[in-house]
């Protein structure tokens, strides 16, 4: 499964775009949304950073509540 390099999300094969740059770089894109903001060459745009925001706000809450638990085990072992 290729993995779109503009929003960095996974797609099936036959679904999207193979682009093959003159210097040989491969690019994948996963749908015409994503084209044509690369073509435009946005990279702050406002649905990619919404996905990152969910994403990195759960990763918050497990490492908070992991510290919760290593601060119940140390006081328990003391």
């Amino acid at each position: 499964m290729p993995k779109c390099s503009f929003c960095g999300k996974q797609y099936e094969f036959p679904r999207g775009l193979t682009l093959v740059k003159t210097d040989g770089t491969v690019v994948y894109l996963c749908s015409a949304k994503c084209r044509k903001s690369m073509e435009m060459k946005k990279r702050k745009v406002r649905w990619i950073t919404e996905g990152s925001k969910v994403k990195s706000s759960t990763k918050t809450k497990k490492a908070k509540a992991k510290k919760k638990i290593s601060k119940k085990v140390r006081a328990k072992k003391k």
